[in-house]
């Protein structure tokens, strides 16, 4: 499909589509322009927005913040992860609350005591909080690009100690660590790989 049939049906602009989907890119090596509160701010306002199963909302970001916080993290880090998250301007963990259910009545009001159930069945409420939870990173990253920002997803770490050290007290599961900023004039350091073409990953019946 070309693009100017992607235009002609897209409730988006052209500079918009390229933002969010043609242009945007996974960036490693970022500006030293600082991420502000507010962007932080307006990135989780945007991310709730998305649909998850039943308004769950599983998804629990942590910003990383101090030199102190962040060399934590980055031990916990892959060895090609550890020195663009240490140099990131801003980075985010993002996890679920194996807890989720706990809040059931009060984002889901149809059916307040439906928590409950889940409560009473672990396995199934942390399939629901995984699966939800990584819908809603996909809304995060598009937030990231809605804002004129750059992320660097990165799944390559040490889950069980991050969230034994960062998360300690708190029923979390990392799902993945999230580099933030302007990107470096140096990026995109790399051509775009291949996408599949439409027939190869649509089935139509």
């Amino acid at each position: 499909m070309s693009d100017g049939t992607i235009q002609s049906t897209s409730a988006l602009d052209a500079a918009a589509l390229d933002s969010l989907f043609r242009d945007a890119r996974t960036v490693a090596e970022f500006s030293g322009e600082a991420v502000t509160d507010e962007q932080l701010a307006a990135i989780y306002e945007l991310t709730k927005m998305g649909p998850t199963a039943m308004n769950i909302q599983p998804l629990r970001i942590t910003w990383v913040r101090t030199p102190e916080a962040r060399q934590r993290l980055v031990e916990h880090m892959a060895d090609g992860n550890k020195a663009k998250t240490a140099a990131a301007p801003m980075t985010a963990v993002l996890s679920f609350d194996r807890q989720w259910h706990e809040h059931f009545a009060a984002i889901f009001p149809p059916a307040p005591a439906q928590g409950a159930v889940f409560a009473a069945n672990p396995d199934l409420s942390a399939v629901m909080g995984n699966n939800n939870a990584h819908l809603q990173a996909g809304y995060f990253l598009l937030a990231v690009r809605a804002l004129g920002l750059a992320a660097g997803p990165m799944g390559g770490f040490d889950a069980a100690a991050l969230d034994a050290d960062l998360h300690a007290g708190m029923d979390r599961q990392s799902i993945l660590v999230v580099n933030i900023g302007v990107p470096a004039a140096t990026e995109p350091r790399y051509p775009r790989l291949p996408r599949l073409d439409y027939a190869t990953a649509v089935t139509e019946l």
